[in-house]
């Protein structure tokens, strides 16, 4: 059965130099699974192991055929989530240079709910390089609550209720309020403030001193609990600010994916077009460059308006 190799390196929380596999061979689902790493000269351990006679450390080695059994668990029914928790039995048996192709086969042994054994062993054509017997640690993905995996700066204010993914990191003096719910990977600068009835959603970069989820600039809000909904992976800079909703207006802020936000787009957070048949003001990328998604007869009216109104403070027209 084939492994699409890039779909399961992103189920594996290793990011470029880390990986140690190039490609799946052969897949029996639950039980066996056969990878192989080309070994090149351009490693970057080769450097200092060892100057003038590179050799593959052991303990890449070991890490190598964790990762293979990793791939083996993980594509496993269910989301899971996989590491390494001990190594039984290892024997290390010829030296592994550059121009070598290790084949890795891993095969499952007795498994338990939260553990599994697994005996692995890398070739080198039909030598045996390396071998032992993993203890793998295997738990439900939502086991460990994404709060418990996310980094927070010790000076930010994080509400208890606020709901924080796996592997976002949160800087200094950062406030994020109650109804928060912030995705996984995602990257919140210094000062920045987060609040309100705000779901932002999976690798969003937000930039130092940026505001999210405040009310809004309209004098016919009256406290209505009204929301952002921010979309993945948009990057939104420094000094941006976004509000809430107004009833008037649908009661959402909405971003889509992919955006690039930048400073003084806030003036479109509470007066973005309202899209044909929905009661949701949306806010749209038109161009690589963030801009707000307002007809043009639209924007002319909300000129004229701005120009007769009384109070220089913004009002969401309905």
């Amino acid at each position: 059965m084939p492994i699409d190799i890039r779909a399961s390196l992103e189920r594996l929380c290793y990011r470029y130099p880390s990986p140690l596999v190039d490609a799946v061979t052969e897949h029996e689902p639950g039980r066996r699974l056969v990878a192989v790493k080309n070994v090149t000269v351009n490693e970057e351990f080769f450097q200092g192991h060892f100057p003038g006679a590179p050799l593959m450390p052991g303990v890449l080695m070991i890490e190598t055929l964790a990762q293979v059994a990793t791939l083996l668990l993980s594509h496993a029914p269910g989301d899971q989530r996989v590491w390494l928790r001990g190594v039984d039995n290892a024997k290390f048996r010829r030296q592994v240079v550059p121009g070598d192709r290790l084949r890795l086969e891993v095969t499952l042994g007795v498994r338990r709910r939260s553990l599994a054994r697994a005996q692995a062993v890398a070739y080198l054509d039909d030598a045996v390089v390396a071998e032992a017997q993993l203890l793998m640690g295997v738990e439900p993905a939502h086991a460990a609550t994404g709060r418990d995996r996310a980094q927070v700066h010790p000076t930010a204010i994080v509400h208890d209720r606020a709901r924080i993914g796996a592997g976002t990191v949160i800087g200094p003096y950062v406030t994020i309020g109650e109804h928060v719910s912030l995705g996984r990977d995602c990257q919140v600068g210094a000062s920045t403030v987060i609040d309100g009835w705000t779901e932002i959603g999976d690798g969003n970069e937000i930039f130092p001193m940026a505001s999210i989820g405040l009310i809004p600039q309209d004098l016919k809000f009256g406290g209505e609990a009204t929301r952002v909904v921010i979309g993945n992976r948009n990057v939104i800079r420094e000094f941006v600010t976004i509000h809430r909703g107004t009833a008037g207006c649908g009661g959402v802020t909405r971003v889509g994916d992919h955006n690039l936000v930048r400073w003084a787009a806030r003036r479109f957070s509470a007066t973005a077009r309202r899209s044909p048949g929905t009661s949701t003001s949306t806010i749209t990328p038109t161009s690589a460059r963030f801009q707000a998604s307002i007809s043009s007869a639209a924007w002319g009216a909300m000129r004229s308006s701005a120009a007769t109104r009384s109070s220089p403070r913004t009002r969401c027209r309905s």
